[in-house]
């Protein structure tokens, strides 16, 4: 390989330096327009060459890898505690908590419907629903699962320094939509199987034939669905904060690290 004339290579250097100077010229003429001195312009720019790359910033210590295998941990945890609480017999029916009442109409009538002998038929009705929703439940648990796998860095770094239901919030907004659609058909089968919808039509039946009362006709299905994700949703912020807070609830030594302070 042939060298370059020592001509060219002097010309060469020269060129370099000279765009070096001219950059270095315009930059600290834009600051000393800009009120900067020369003087603090240089050093500025010295200090800024000298500089080591900073690494990206962690957050309590803990890299983002970390946290975010330790938030994607215990979400996983807490959302499938919480799927397999109310997917049980009574999981719903025997929580004050998150009980499935009878539809609005059908409750504000109810002390008429008693006195007309249909109390024992309010009262399947309503433990129908409930049992409808216990046999949806289990859908939400892979929804919570692709959730958790496609939050991003700003999300976990988000769900991590915010609010103790903060991942609730996220689970909510993102997968109502989709939870919807995947627990409707269940609730839909669910109440057929149980003779909700049975039993809803022979109160409707016995209900029209007394006079002066509203019409009472609901959704059912959209009626479960909703009260059903409400259900999930209430038991998924107290397990949130409770790994948050509680060193119990913290069962791995990630969790401990990152929810504990350790």
């Amino acid at each position: 390989m042939r060298r370059k004339p020592e001509g060219s290579r002097r010309l060469t250097v020269g060129l370099l330096q000279g765009f070096g100077s001219l950059a270095l010229f315009l930059l600290l003429s834009c600051n000393l327009f800009a009120g900067t001195s020369w003087t603090d312009s240089g050093k500025s720019l010295l200090n800024k060459l000298g500089q080591p790359s900073v690494s990206p910033p962690t957050l309590g210590g803990l890299s983002e890898t970390e946290i975010g295998s330790g938030l994607k941990e215990a979400l996983r945890v807490g959302s499938e505690t919480v799927v397999a609480q109310l997917s049980k017999t009574d999981g719903f029916n025997s929580d004050a908590l998150i009980h499935i009442p009878l539809p609005e109409k059908l409750e504000s009538a109810k002390k008429v419907l008693q006195k007309a002998g249909m109390a024992a038929m309010l009262d399947d009705l309503e433990l129908k629903l409930n049992r409808a929703a216990e046999a949806a439940t289990p859908k939400a648990k892979e929804l919570f699962g692709k959730a958790i796998s496609e939050m991003s860095i700003d999300d976990v770094q988000n769900i991590y320094k915010g609010p103790k239901d903060a991942a609730t919030q996220y689970f909510r907004g993102k997968m109502t939509p989709e939870l919807t659609r995947e627990m409707t058909p269940v609730v839909e089968s669910s109440l057929s199987e149980v003779g909700a919808i049975k039993a809803y039509d022979a109160v409707l039946g016995k209900y029209k034939n007394i006079p002066f009362l509203p019409d009472a006709r609901e959704n059912l299905n959209a009626y479960v669905v909703d009260k059903g994700m409400d259900g999930i949703f209430h038991y998924l912020a107290e397990e949130e904060a409770a790994i948050r807070s509680e060193p119990l609830k913290q069962t791995t030594t990630l969790l401990k690290k990152l929810f504990g302070g350790q």
